[in-house]
């Protein structure tokens, strides 16, 4: 016989019943069967379980073989997934935030600039009516006097849209931050809601936009004054120069502004969202967008093109519309006593319809473009600092009833928590 008919299983004695047959079970025993887990069912999640009557203390339950659970991916409680943001979401989260919220976005959007933007046309379009028309009407002497006045009244008009714009663009700037960031963790605020998240940060929202649009108006200014002066020397090396630092400067500016437009567009998010101070904010984004620089210019260009795209499929029609209404709407201007009067007033008529339409899509594309930045904004923090993390335990910890602070403020804002030891069960005996 050999080794391996001779083997037998260990804590035997060697013996088998008669007939060479393996003993049965007695009655009330089980004997395991192949393939059948022993600890637990398949399926049962791992816990805590409550021993036996008579044994003290709790047991813990394990899967069979000890296989841990499979792994999940972030959740995704609300407009994006919580985890660093590809291309295809954040192209598409933009356009989800308005589906999901439109009374916040597509509401603060009219509200904020499309209003705001309308009357302003309807203003400056007024303006330059009653200074043209008095250009037009008066004697041949009062020309150059009206003439000065109708260009002076034109640059205040302008200066005055310029800064009404930009105040109420700080505000849709903010209200969509805040939108887009609670969004995010599957909250749907009321706009007085998100007034009062944002509302302590208008003032710093506003200050910076002016100063980085009066920034960008004193950087112009001086290339133009350098080529004016260099003209108004006269002779061909005026000349010359004036076009060279047109030229040059001109080609200049372009890379500087994608380069500084880039470098400082997390800016409002840092403002409302970490809550700094303006000089801080402007270090913050700087340093958020270092090793990121050309996915950042990048995917606001993209999101800028689609924008603009559909903002011009729109404002294209009126436009054509405007280009005929003189010829349609004022077809005696040719005989009338003033036919240049006729055709300005018909012409600027139909430039504050095509501007209010402008100004509604405009507006609902300033919410998207403003979104998509607030989003670049979330994914850097969450490439650079693992802010994924932070909002994941924030939901998570919200789910179970716990009181988080906001996880977008800086660690050293938020308010510091003493370490609570995790209670013990019903019924645990006490150490």
């Amino acid at each position: 016989m050999s080794d391996e008919q001779n083997w037998q299983a260990p804590g035997s004695n060697g013996s088998t019943p008669q007939g060479g047959q393996q003993q049965q079970p007695q009655y009330g025993q089980q004997q395991p069967q192949y393939g059948q887990p022993q600890y637990g069912q398949y399926g049962q999640q791992p816990g805590w379980q409550q021993p036996p009557a008579g044994q003290p203390g709790w047991q813990q339950a394990y899967p069979p073989g000890g296989a841990q659970p499979a792994w999940t991916p972030p959740p995704k409680p609300g407009l994006i997934p919580l985890r660093p943001l590809t291309l295809g979401p954040l192209l598409a989260a933009p356009f989800q935030a308005l589906r999901r919220n439109p009374r916040i976005t597509v509401g603060a959007a009219l509200l904020l600039q499309g209003i705001p933007s309308i009357v302003v046309s309807v203003v400056i379009a007024g303006g330059i009516g009653l200074l043209a028309g008095r250009v037009f009407s008066a004697e041949a002497r009062d020309q150059p006097a009206l003439q000065a006045g109708f260009i002076g009244g034109t640059i205040l008009l302008g200066v005055l849209s310029l800064v009404i714009t930009t105040v109420f663009s700080a505000l849709l700037q903010g209200v969509i931050v805040g939108d887009v960031a609670r969004e995010s963790l599957g909250d749907k605020l009321t706009f007085r809601a998100l007034w009062q998240l944002v509302r302590g940060r208008i003032g710093a929202l506003i200050g910076w936009t002016l100063l980085f649009a009066l920034a960008w108006i004193v950087v112009i200014a001086l290339v133009v004054a350098v080529v004016v002066a260099l003209a108004a020397l006269g002779g061909s090396a005026g000349a010359i120069g004036a076009v060279l630092v047109g030229v040059v400067g001109g080609l200049a500016l372009i890379p500087l502004a994608f380069w500084i437009n880039t470098k400082l567009a997390m800016v409002p998010s840092v403002i409302v969202l970490e809550r700094l101070p303006l000089t801080q904010a402007v270090a913050r984004s700087w340093r958020l967008t270092t090793g990121y620089f050309w996915r950042t210019l990048g995917i606001i260009l993209l999101v800028g093109v689609i924008v603009y795209a559909i903002t011009q499929t729109v404002a294209i029609p009126f436009g054509i519309i405007g280009g005929l209404a003189g010829g349609v709407f004022a077809p005696t201007s040719a005989t009338s006593a003033d036919p240049m009067q006729e055709v300005l007033v018909t012409q600027l008529s139909v430039n504050v319809l095509s501007s209010i339409v402008t100004s509604i899509i405009g507006a609902i594309g300033s919410v998207i473009q403003t979104a998509a930045v607030a989003l670049l904004y979330i994914d850097l923090r969450m490439r650079k600092e693992g802010l994924d993390l932070q909002l994941v335990r924030f939901v998570e910890g919200r789910q179970t009833g716990q009181e988080l602070p906001d996880p977008y403020l800086p660690q050293a804002q938020q308010p510091q928590q003493q370490y609570q030891p995790p209670q013990p069960p019903a019924g645990w005996p006490n150490a």
